[in-house]
C-alpha cells in the first residue's frame, strides 16, 4: 500500500508540475499576443500618418509651388502655346 500511495504522490507532483508549466506558458504566449496587437495599432496609427503625409507632399498646389520656387518653372504664355494634332494611326493588315 506505501508503494501505491508513493506512486501516486509522484503522480500527483508530475501533474501538478505539467499544469504549472503549461499555465505560465500560456500566460506568456498572451502576454506576446497583447504585445503585438498593440504593435499593430502603432503600425495603423503611423500608415494612416504617412497616408495623409504622402497625400499632402502629391497636391497639386504643392507640386505647382515647388516646381516655381525651387526650379524656377512658370506657366507659358498662352500665345506661345501650340497645339499639335497627330495624325490618325495607319492599321496594319
Amino acid at each position: 500500500m506505501a508503494k501505491l500511495n508513493l506512486l501516486l504522490l509522484l503522480v500527483l507532483l508530475a501533474c501538478a508540475f505539467g499544469l504549472v508549466t503549461s499555465q505560465h506558458q500560456g500566460r506568456k504566449a498572451f502576454a506576446a499576443l497583447e504585445s503585438e496587437l498593440a504593435r499593430a495599432r502603432e503600425l495603423d496609427v503611423e500608415y494612416g500618418q504617412l497616408q495623409l503625409e504622402a497625400s499632402t507632399w502629391g497636391l497639386h498646389a504643392r507640386v505647382a509651388k515647388v516646381a516655381a520656387d525651387t526650379l524656377g518653372l512658370r506657366a507659358p504664355d498662352p500665345r506661345r502655346v501650340r497645339v499639335i494634332e497627330l495624325a490618325p494611326a495607319q492599321s496594319r493588315p
